[in-house]
């Protein structure tokens, strides 16, 4: 029976590297699998997952010997964490290894729905030859709104301020003393920041009170034109309100690479369907060929740590 469990994909070379010292079983299509995923984990010390992987007080009854579960990322929405502490079980996120990949996303969403040009393949393609309805906007000068300042919004924000966005923050978790706040505007309500950003870019996890923290009220709190982007947790934005929004024009655009219900179906994704001023991602924002071996490499170090610190 294997040491180490991983159920969803991660960089092979990782993989290889502790496959010489422990018993590993590397299959990404366990997550789709939960009752064989169950049954690998009878005699397993160690479970490797990403954000699809639902590691439950159930799943963890059927796992007597584990001892560690490395998440391939930070969020820990995925993983009951309460259930875990109780058993002895750490969970180890690689935190900081994927920061850069979703700053990058942000960034680049941003400035794509500002420009408005990159939608006009088929146009282009046509004849059409569009160039009125394409006169975007510049991001420099631009006011980026982060909700949350943790490591990722302040990598988000370093980028920004490099192509010269003004950078706006909120985050009551954030003392108003943290030298952080040096290279950004702080605001002490959301609906403050909203009212003042040209982007708002949301780096929340999702608790009961983050869930559905942009809704209809907070949208129609934001710039007319202002554009929205969620690469941190679906639940975050209430979608209808949001659909409701691009299809009447009060946003310039929204960019969302994480959703309410992950992976979307093709029913559920037609919501979205005919909207050109939305860009949608498969929950990859955090997913680089770069980010990829740093956060494998960093969780299966983890994972190893904890292994021989209990051996």
């Amino acid at each position: 029976m294997p040491d180490i469990v991983i159920s969803e994909f991660m960089d092979q070379d990782a993989v290889d590297a502790v496959s010489q010292r422990y018993e590993v079983v590397y299959d990404a299509g366990l997550v789709d699998r939960p009752e064989e995923l169950a049954g690998l984990l009878a005699e397993a010390r160690a479970l490797v997952v990403r954000n699809r992987t639902q590691v439950t007080a159930a799943l963890l009854e059927a796992a007597p010997q584990l001892k560690v579960v490395g998440r391939l990322g930070v969020g820990l929405d995925n993983i009951d964490t309460a259930a875990c502490k109780a058993r002895g079980v750490a969970v180890c996120p690689a935190t900081g290894a994927n920061d850069l990949a979703v700053a990058e996303w942000v960034i680049a969403s941003a400035m794509l729905l500002f420009r408005l040009a990159f939608s006009a393949r088929a146009q282009v393609i046509d004849g059409l030859w569009p160039r009125g309805a394409c006169m975007g906007r510049e991001t420099a000068g631009k006011a980026l709104g982060l909700v949350g300042f943790g490591n990722i919004a302040k990598e988000t924000a370093r980028l920004a301020r490099a192509l010269g966005m003004r950078v706006l923050a909120y985050d009551p978790y954030v003392p108003a003393d943290d030298p952080a706040w040096a290279g950004a505007q702080r605001f002490e309500s959301l609906t403050a920041l909203l009212a003042a950003s040209d982007a708002v870019s949301l780096h929340v996890p999702l608790t009961d009170s983050t869930r559905h923290l942009i809704d209809a009220a907070a949208i129609a709190a934001m710039k007319p034109g202002a554009i929205l982007l969620n690469a941190a947790r679906g639940g975050v934005v209430d979608e209808d309100a949001l659909v409701g929004a691009l299809r009447s024009g009060a946003l310039g655009g929204a960019a969302l690479d994480v959703y309410e219900h992950e992976p979307l179906t093709q029913e559920y994704g037609q919501r979205f369907a005919g909207l050109d001023n939305l860009i949608l991602t498969p929950h990859i924002g955090g997913v680089t060929v770069e980010s990829n071996e740093r956060v494998s490499k960093l969780t299966m170090e983890n994972v190893v740590r904890v292994l021989e610190e209990g051996a």
